[in-house]
């Protein structure tokens, strides 16, 4: 009779215990609780973002005399809405407002536009050296604006366009380094059968661009938009280096010269001076608003795959 060798089952003396493991922090804290602390931590942060602008407000709406109360309150004891027309009548808004949205809208165009055709370029046409190219954009990234500074000045003092908003412009159809790189990643998601369907049917890069690509990266090209939007009308430091004259200046440069030698008062008027700053915010922070849905989408090209 054979008898067969049996093996002991190994034992592994290093082994945690099963018993002695921590039980998962969502069976430890009850669900109510861990649920309340998120809806805390967010109320705090919440308030810590708007009170700012409450305080703004709360400003805008008071008195001359009220401003300067000590302990000062929130809420006004008498609400002045006449601040919100006498406030921009100081430094002739709706002018500095038409400047600001000229130059804003113009740069906006042209940096969605150019960076878009880039971007495509980088990601669908298939060309010699494509990858440097994206690499040297996605450098320029990192490289500081200011460094460019006085060549750009004696560029354009050299070409007779200083003092003039084509340099607040011009740059913006040239690209942008972080669009061009958002839309390269965004347009790699896109399946490359499209491309080669539409080029059977006899289109060009031109009208693949225009009628197929440019409707399905809506979400991303709103994103860009948002974003050289709010750049371009809150630049201060472009503004401030080419324009010389007051009539061509934009908001950014009058709300900066906002005090008591610009407005022709001894003393700056902050009651009249958040109650401009108001209306100068309020074009940008409504244009967020309506397209924040698109954000997620198109900033979550960052993910995109390559080629």
């Amino acid at each position: 009779m054979t008898t067969l060798a049996t093996h002991p089952t190994p034992t592994f003396s290093d082994s945690p215990d099963p018993r002695s493991r921590k039980p998962p922090m969502s069976v430890r804290v009850p669900m109510h609780v861990s649920r309340l602390s998120w809806y805390l931590l967010c109320v705090v942060l919440a308030v810590s973002m708007i009170f700012p602008l409450v305080w703004m407000l709360s400003i805008a709406l008071k008195s001359d005399g009220d401003i300067n109360q000590l302990p000062p309150d929130v809420i006004p004891h008498k609400f002045i809405w006449s601040n919100f027309v006498d406030g921009p009548e100081q430094i002739n808004f709706l002018h500095l407002l038409g400047n600001t949205v000229t130059i804003t809208v113009l740069s906006t165009i042209g940096a969605v536009l150019s960076s878009m055709l880039v971007g495509y370029g980088l990601a669908r046409v298939d060309f010699a050296g494509r990858k440097i190219w994206f690499y040297l954009f996605t450098c320029s990234i990192f490289l500081p604006a200011v460094v460019g500074i006085i060549p750009l000045v004696r560029f354009y003092i050299a070409v007779h366009l200083y003092d003039s908003w084509w340099p607040l412009i011009l740059p913006a159809f040239l690209g942008n380094p972080i669009f061009i790189f958002l839309a390269r990643q965004y347009y790699q998601t896109i399946p490359y059968s499209i491309d080669e369907a539409a080029t059977i049917d006899g289109a060009g890069h031109w009208r693949i661009f225009t009628r197929i690509m440019f409707p399905l990266t809506k979400p991303l090209w709103i994103t860009m938009a948002v974003l050289s939007f709010q750049g371009a009308w809150n630049d201060y430091l472009s503004p401030l280096i080419y324009l010389t004259t007051d009539n061509k200046y934009p908001l950014s440069l009058g709300m900066a010269e906002f005090s008591g030698a610009f407005a022709g008062v001894a003393v700056t008027p902050y009651n009249f001076y958040m109650a401009t700053n108001f209306w100068y915010m309020l074009p940008p922070l409504v244009l967020f608003f309506l397209a924040q849905r698109y954000f997620m989408s198109g900033l979550g090209s960052l993910g995109g795959g390559t080629k």
